[in-house]
């Protein structure tokens, strides 16, 4: 355990509300617990689910800190019993349950990542939550496999930019929706192979166009509600639907025999409330099929825009308002 102050910074919130009732407090150093490690932060993501949070429409689950804050980046400065590991002191980044926006945050050792040389850590913090909830829904909940074709909305978010590397990096032919030409150029830019303009055409009538009436294989879809039914109308026989948020509503009517006749898969998850020996076993996978490409700089997050965590309010606030294209991340005095 390297010398630790006995309180830090932290910020959180008194009641639930707009990004305003976001404030710094004082607050006690936590001491990792078996199995943890304990961080000082250099840069916490900021993600939908802290928006939700704060709203008052995600609480965190049993056991985790009610700080918002799903991942992180900074140095390993203590460890709690049984981490072998030679972790103390390396610089890592890790899914957290919560408590991310603050001076020190406690880590599972089994959802550490070492960040590797050339790897920035306001990069490395922005790469946990989204990596691994985009290579879980599309690869293994989403069977996505080489020569494919997915559909992606939101294509310009945290997740969405995600989703369109991965995707071509292990070969998926990539189509995304984007609301505005200026984030259709963003994604195209990012490497998707096509952006259709949700606010200027129909997406369901551009898909068929784009892939010859074929429809797409994979739809990973962030909106839930009404959509469900159109994206159903973009599958392809034997395709599948993943949805890993409810921004447009959480019940959605479909028609049920078209599901069975076109033999449609519907699935979806959530990461936060996952065991920690899923997601141990998910950082593993990560560990061995990703992060090499991240250790060879052929997969960086594409970055928006960095805040001192005292401005988390105004972070939160532009996450909201939906100009950002890629992450938004705070960086921790």
């Amino acid at each position: 355990m390297l010398d630790l102050p006995v309180t830090m910074t932290a910020v959180g919130f008194a009641e639930h509300g707009g990004p305003e009732v976001l404030r710094p407090e004082s607050l006690p150093v936590p001491r990792p617990g078996p199995g943890e490690v304990l961080v000082k932060v250099a840069y916490a993501g900021v993600n939908r689910p802290d928006v939700i949070q704060r709203q008052g429409l995600y609480p965190p689950p049993p056991g985790a800190s009610p700080l918002p804050g799903l991942e992180i980046s900074g140095q390993v400065v203590a460890l709690g019993e049984g981490v072998t590991a030679p972790l103390l002191g390396q610089a890592v980044c890790a899914l957290v349950s919560g408590g991310g926006y603050a001076q020190y945050c406690l880590a599972p050792a089994a959802q550490c990542l070492p960040v590797p040389d050339g790897l920035p850590l306001d990069c490395a913090a922005a790469l946990p939550e989204t990596l691994l909830t985009v290579w879980h829904n599309v690869f293994e909940r989403g069977w996505a496999c080489e020569g494919e074709t997915i559909l992606v909305h939101g294509g310009t978010s945290g997740i969405g930019s995600m989703a369109i590397m991965l995707g071509k990096l292990f070969g998926l032919t990539v189509i995304v929706t984007c609301g505005g030409a200026d984030k259709c150029r963003a994604a195209l830019e990012i490497g998707a192979d096509h952006a259709i303009d949700y606010k200027a055409s129909d997406f369901v009538e551009a898909v068929k166009d784009i892939t010859g009436g074929k429809g797409v294989n994979l739809v990973l879809d962030m909106v839930a509600g009404d959509y469900v039914a159109r994206n159903l109308q973009c599958l392809a026989e034997d395709g599948r639907h993943v949805t890993i948020a409810v921004q447009g509503g959480a019940k959605a009517q479909i028609n049920m025999a078209q599901v069975m006749s076109r033999r449609l898969t519907l699935t979806g998850s959530t990461l936060r409330a996952r065991s920690a020996t899923f997601k141990a076993l998910l950082t593993q996978e990560i560990a061995q099929t990703v992060w090499p490409l991240v250790e060879a700089g052929k997969l960086r997050p594409i970055m928006d825009q960095a805040f001192p965590m005292e401005q988390a309010a105004a972070a939160h606030t532009r996450m909201e308002a939906g100009h950002h294209i890629g992450k938004i991340v705070l960086k921790m005095g």
